[in-house]
């Protein structure tokens, strides 16, 4: 199995030794980037892949690499500690970019046979919504299951997570494993995607089209019978 993980800030901590548990008991070729180190670009909100494609962006010539490892992923891991609540701006910067890869623009079918998993740590709480700001662009770019972990580690470095909790996180890893080889080789998107695109197949055939989302649809032949889950 092939595996990527995207980590949320530079620095080894509780989420990353989460995130690398998970990826061990999984098993396979794992590769690792960390924002940001590996991309430092916030998205200048200059609609120019909405307007062509992701390829155009300013940034592409540094996220090409991160694009290549996602797209020959067969498990996706990002992981972000809780900041304020959510996110680290890093990561969140960085999913900025893929905008035009939700389901409601121009989605990629090779999401169809992706797990991923979200992990995010915290001292106290936030897990919840951090993990969800991951979640959203996975479930939204059609990656067949998104699996969340969130772990209230009550500590700052992975030495002082307390006994009681690190046994919690190696029963949700050892979990959560199971499943992802459970599930291997299965396709299909998720079904949150699912609902978007006959929402937006709906808009494509009763509203006047919207370029270039029409035109890559008409080519695919999801106006007809051919959907991004079946390849």
């Amino acid at each position: 199995m092939k595996i990527v993980m995207i980590h949320g800030q530079n620095h080894e901590g509780s989420t990353c030794m989460a995130a690398r548990e998970l990826a061990g008991k999984v098993g396979g070729d794992t590769r690792e980037f960390f924002l940001p180190r590996d991309f430092d670009q916030p998205c200048l909100g200059c609609y120019t892949c909405f307007k062509t494609d992701l390829t155009h962006c300013p940034h592409y010539q540094k996220l090409e690499p991160l694009v290549e490892a996602i797209l020959e992923a067969d498990l996706l891991i990002l992981d972000s500690p809780v900041y304020v609540y959510h996110a680290t701006g890093q990561m969140m910067s960085f999913l900025d970019h893929f905008g035009t890869w939700w389901i409601v623009h121009r989605p990629r079918p090779e999401m169809s046979d992706k797990q991923a998993v979200v992990i995010s740590t915290a001292a106290g709480g936030g897990m919840k919504s951090t993990a969800r700001d991951m979640a959203d662009s996975l479930e939204m770019w059609g990656v067949r299951k998104v699996y969340r972990l969130g772990f209230g580690v009550q500590a700052t470095k992975p030495e002082e997570i307390p006994a009681r909790i690190k046994e919690r996180i190696h029963r949700a890893t050892d979990r959560v494993a199971g499943k992802i080889r459970e599930n291997a080789g299965k396709t299909g998107y998720n079904g949150r995607a699912k609902k978007w695109f006959y929402l937006m197949r709906f808009a494509h055939k009763h509203f006047p089209p919207s370029e270039p989302d029409y035109g890559y649809w008409e080519k695919q032949g999801w106006h007809d019978r051919m959907r991004p889950w079946i390849c």
